[in-house]
């Protein structure tokens, strides 16, 4: 076997803590003894379906114990888990699975109605699991989950066996094109999330299967993924809590609701939660506002958030409500973990955006020199290390992300930053939505995060939009706090009153909502598209 295995460091924690809790969502409760030997039954299920080693199973469920249960079994069975975002229409759902050559699809009941409309169109999907949700039976096409995860208890390797080579594989749809496989051999994952984040002994050589039974002795941490386990952020927090012994608790809720989340931390004791940025973190915050004695919140000392900027002021907010916890802003994407991160706590004050880098972080300019730090020169962030081998079936955009310096692999992925002088990194964006105004480049969320500041403003993103003397105009496009009105002038002297002139929007847009995704990001193609429609603006 090369390397780690999620499969079988799970296993060796299933025979040391069979009865503690691995699971639970509302009444249900699921120990370790229950996670293994229902992960046993579907893998036997996918063999006996006729998958192949390192063949592709994904999940379009909801978060629920089904969803780390048929990636513990897709493990287990030497095959690839594969993500899907629940709210892709036909097209994509059709591109995704088809490009990700999957084999097998674990899914909610609510989703039978799509599926139905594209099953002839993904003809090699030959398995289907359904999991029950309520919504209605099973079609005859697919298969109860249920009575497979029960049917085959014992334990199950494929002829093929495990290994540290075997896929984690995390589809990321970023801010263009289509969305794209980002490999990641498991022991590489694991020895960066948990190696560097949570136990050295997970970056040691050889591998040993006795530093899982080592290191837990009983129940682990209790966590909680506010945001969906579908995209990198929520899942791999639970990979790591899982790792280390601990309980992954999901909500009932398939919509943000904060007043669940609350209950469900208090009720379970939970230890951890996983956010993205401020579109988590402010709905938080009018909770705590409006109820600041309602929870008993004091076993939550971690917050976990990543893949978005998170502003300084709601983390601030966030610490003067639960002063005995601890923010970890990760800047981390899906092909490049270990970026750099900013820690929020009590007496710790860092400036937005700017963050500690990770050991293995460096700034390169375009032709691959390091940026010196102070010098203002601006560079794409790089993070070496463990990290992907490249994106599933595209050589053009693994050679575009991935680059050798100096005979070592870093993963560049277009996050655009400074260096200071006291070594941290101050980020500025990704350069595929740059406004270039004026011959000057302004990075988006850096005149975000600026107007997020406002009173008058919940939510804001800036476009460029076509216009004769700039070439682009910044144009902010904000969806207003309750009850306050736009006041564009108010807003643009905000912006100048804290970054360089050319920086501030010429106009300020008022939308409903700004229409973030469960991962916190924005489709910007949209929201130019509105700012343009709004201010009358054509392409001819």
């Amino acid at each position: 076997m090369a390397g780690w295995n999620y499969a079988e460091i799970w296993e060796v924690i299933a025979a040391q803590i069979p009865d503690a809790p691995a699971q639970i969502q509302g009444d249900r409760t699921l120990t370790w003894r229950d996670f293994d030997q229902r992960a046993n039954g579907v893998a036997h299920h996918l063999l006996e379906a006729g998958a192949q080693e390192q063949d592709k199973v994904a999940q379009y469920l909801y978060n629920c114990p089904e969803y780390l249960e048929s990636m513990y079994g897709a493990w287990k069975a030497g095959l690839v888990p594969v993500n899907t975002n629940y709210r892709y229409a036909d097209d994509e759902l059709v591109y995704l699975w088809t490009n990700a050559d999957a084999v097998a699809v674990v899914f909610h009941g609510s989703f039978t109605g799509t599926i139905e409309r594209i099953l002839d169109r993904v003809p090699d999907v030959r398995t289907w699991l359904w999991v029950d949700d309520g919504t209605g039976p099973c079609p005859g096409w697919a298969t109860p989950y249920e009575p497979v995860a029960t049917a085959h208890p014992e334990r199950v390797e494929a002829p093929w066996g495990r290994s540290g080579d075997h896929l984690y594989m995390l589809y990321t749809g970023g801010t263009t094109g289509m969305p794209k496989g980002v490999m990641w051999r498991q022991d590489d994952h694991i020895r960066n999330i948990i190696a560097l984040g949570t136990n050295p002994r997970y970056g040691e050589d050889p591998v040993d299967y006795s530093v899982p039974a080592e290191l837990v002795n009983g129940p682990g941490l209790v966590s909680v993924p506010a945001c969906p386990l579908m995209h990198g952020t929520g899942c791999m927090t639970q990979l790591i809590a899982l790792s280390g012994g601990g309980c992954v608790v999901t909500l009932e809720g398939r919509n943000l609701d904060i007043e669940e989340l609350f209950d469900t931390i208090e009720k379970h004791k939970a230890n951890t939660t996983a956010i993205v940025g401020d579109a988590f973190a402010k709905p938080m915050l009018r909770s705590l506002d409006a109820n600041p004695d309602r929870w008993d919140l004091s076993s939550l000392y971690l917050f976990t958030s990543s893949g978005v900027m998170f502003s300084e002021p709601s983390k601030q907010r966030l610490i003067e409500h639960l002063p005995h916890a601890m923010i970890v802003d990760a800047f981390s994407s899906s092909e490049a973990v270990g970026m750099g991160q900013s820690v929020s706590a009590a007496g710790v004050d860092p400036d937005t955006a700017k963050f500690t880098q990770g050991p293995n972080t460096k700034v390169f300019t375009e032709d691959l020199r390091e940026v010196v730090p102070g010098s203002g020169e601006i560079g794409r962030v790089a993070v070496g290390g463990h990290q992907p081998i490249g994106y599933y079936k595209d050589p053009e955009k693994t050679a575009a992300t991935f680059f050798e310096v100096d005979g070592k692999r870093y993963s560049i992925p277009g996050d655009f930053a400074t260096v200071e002088e006291d070594g941290s990194i101050t980020l500025l964006g990704r350069g595929s939505v740059c406004i270039n105004t004026g011959g000057e480049k302004v990075f988006p969320e850096e005149v975000e995060e600026v107007l997020k500041t406002h009173d008058s403003v919940r939510d804001a993103v800036a476009v460029g939009v076509p216009d004769e003397k700039f070439g682009e105009a910044i144009t902010a496009v904000v969806e207003l706090a309750p009850d306050a009105e736009l006041d564009e002038a108010a807003l643009v002297a905000h912006v100048k009153g804290k970054l360089a002139a050319y920086k501030a929007p010429k106009r300020a847009l008022a939308i409903d909502t700004i229409g973030r995704a469960p991962n916190g990001k924005v489709d910007y193609k949209r929201l130019k598209q509105y700012a343009k429609d709004q201010l009358g603006i054509t392409d001819e």
